[in-house]
């Protein structure tokens, strides 16, 4: 396994303990935590001695989305060249993301490109082995996607977790809200793109369990060393038994629309507007001014 450079991983017993670490952008997703996501799963998957796999996040919490923040304000809005305003080569998630208003867009490209980011959220999803997730602080945006293709979620109180990208500039690419939700609350939540505190979170079934900041770690592993008696071979049988009813439910179908969408999103008016807004007043200013008029303006400390 190559060293790894946006996580950590370690073993504990019978808990492989898959951590995200890049605190200092929010373990904003880069092209490369998806592959190395998937390579720690592989690794968990292959060890005889890991029975579930614990997913967290370093720093103040657990992932703030797609790390774009320098990305949108580098753009050269007046050119179509690939790189930045320094004239060095983008990084090729900034080409895909931030691509110039009336620039030829291929949306099969695009598509390729985000369709293998969703392979390496899913990959928790099709984990052989159950994923617990712990979100602290913040989960958003693309941070969602992997926290919500876990099995199942233990979150803060006070954490807050949503997709405000649905309000411009972002589709969910893993496209699984309706099936942790149903239909009814998801819509509510992607018709405003409005978050959930995690106490919300658990009441409205997102979760299957929150904790007060304190007690979270605690709660966590009391979850994952429950899960951990369990032998493999029955986690192995029960996870796949259960989540037949999710892909016959059409799952895969959608996320390719999912990711077909986030690309259009880019390429509307709107994210045209959103896209020079944040060039030239930067992204945390454009995400301010995108959630200004929904109230809540905390959202703007988050990466993407």
């Amino acid at each position: 396994m190559e060293k790894l450079t946006t996580m950590t991983y370690e073993r504990t017993g019978r808990i492989a303990r898959i951590t995200l670490n890049r605190p200092e952008r929010g373990n904003g997703i880069t092209m490369d935590m998806p592959r190395e996501l998937t390579a720690c799963v592989e690794r968990a998957n292959l060890d005889p001695e890991v029975h579930v796999i614990a997913l967290s996040g370093n720093g103040t919490g657990f992932c703030g989305g797609y790390d774009l923040v320098d990305s949108a304000q580098n753009m050269a809005m007046e050119n179509a060249q690939s790189v930045d305003l320094k004239g060095t080569p983008l990084d090729p998630l900034i080409q895909m993301k931030n691509h110039i208003p009336n620039s030829n867009w291929d949306p099969m490209i695009d598509y390729a490109m985000m369709s293998r980011n969703v392979k390496g959220f899913m990959s928790l999803f099709h984990s052989d082995k159950p994923v617990v997730c712990k979100v602290h602080g913040f989960c958003v945006a693309g941070g969602t996607d992997m926290a919500l293709c876990s099995d199942l979620l233990v979150i803060a109180d006070d954490a807050k977790i949503g997709y405000p990208p649905a309000r411009v500039w972002g589709s969910p690419t893993t496209a699984i809200w309706v099936h942790r939700l149903g239909i009814e609350k998801a819509k509510r939540l992607l018709f405003t793109g409005d978050c959930l505190s995690g106490k919300e979170a658990q009441e409205w079934g997102l979760a299957i369990e929150s904790a007060p900041s304190e007690k979270l770690n605690e709660r966590f592993e009391i979850l994952l060393n429950r899960i951990a008696l369990m032998p493999i071979n029955q986690l192995v049988m029960m996870k796949l038994l259960l989540n037949q009813t999710i892909m016959a439910q059409g799952l895969h179908t959608t996320q390719i629309l999912g990711t077909v969408f986030d690309g259009m999103t880019r390429h509307t008016q709107e994210g045209y507007d959103f896209q020079q807004r944040a060039a030239s007043a930067g992204f945390k200013q454009a995400v301010r001014e995108r959630d200004e008029p929904f109230g809540d303006f905390g959202m703007s400390s988050f990466k993407g």
